[in-house]
């Protein structure tokens, strides 16, 4: 087990899975670099760990919010200031689909989990809403309407809710909603 990895790297997120041993990263612009996802692969031991990465993709513009590991790791799912949800090759880094700018978000997503199951993820935005998604087609399945902008979204591994985390006020709240896949 990978007890600390560490990167070079200045503004990253990191998604990890380690049974692959590999890690998405996301990195801001920063300093005239565009922004961009990275794959690392994790050496068992730290002492081995290398700071190149197997994969680097660019292309979205602005800054993107979050990367996560799409079904059987083969692809990776994408979301950030630029409103669009793409899904790239984990392998190759091409650009497979993207979401379609009339039932997406209108402003920048903020947010983006994926199912225990991997089957659908929801993502959420400063345009006031949440959307569910279908993870293979990229097909919109429910949109969450909220009074204000969205923080954060989730999605409970038990039960068929999803979390959605609003600020407001210096105040947070938790806003539940049944996550019907079908009508």
């Amino acid at each position: 087990m990978v007890e600390n990895v560490s990167f070079v790297s200045k503004g990253l997120k990191i998604n990890i899975v380690l049974f692959d041993k590999l890690a998405v990263i996301t990195t801001d612009p920063f300093m005239g670099h565009t922004s961009a996802i990275q794959v690392k692969t994790i050496a068992e031991d730290p002492e081995d760990q290398i700071g190149e990465s197997a994969l680097v993709i660019k292309g979205p513009q602005g800054r993107i919010n979050r990367a996560v590991w799409g079904p059987l790791n083969r692809t990776i799912i994408s979301a950030g200031e630029d409103t669009i949800v793409r899904v790239w090759d984990s392998e190759t880094g091409k650009l497979l689909i993207e979401s379609q700018k009339e039932v997406g978000h209108k402003k920048p997503i903020t947010s983006l989990t994926k199912s225990a199951d991997g089957s659908h993820f929801i993502t959420g935005s400063l345009d006031k809403s949440a959307k569910l998604w279908d993870t293979r087609t990229l097909t919109l399945i429910k949109t969450y309407v909220t009074e204000r902008p969205v923080n954060a979204v989730t999605m409970s591994p038990l039960l068929d809710h999803v979390c959605i985390y609003l600020f407001l006020e210096n105040k947070s709240y938790v806003l539940f909603f049944n996550k019907k896949l079908e009508e």
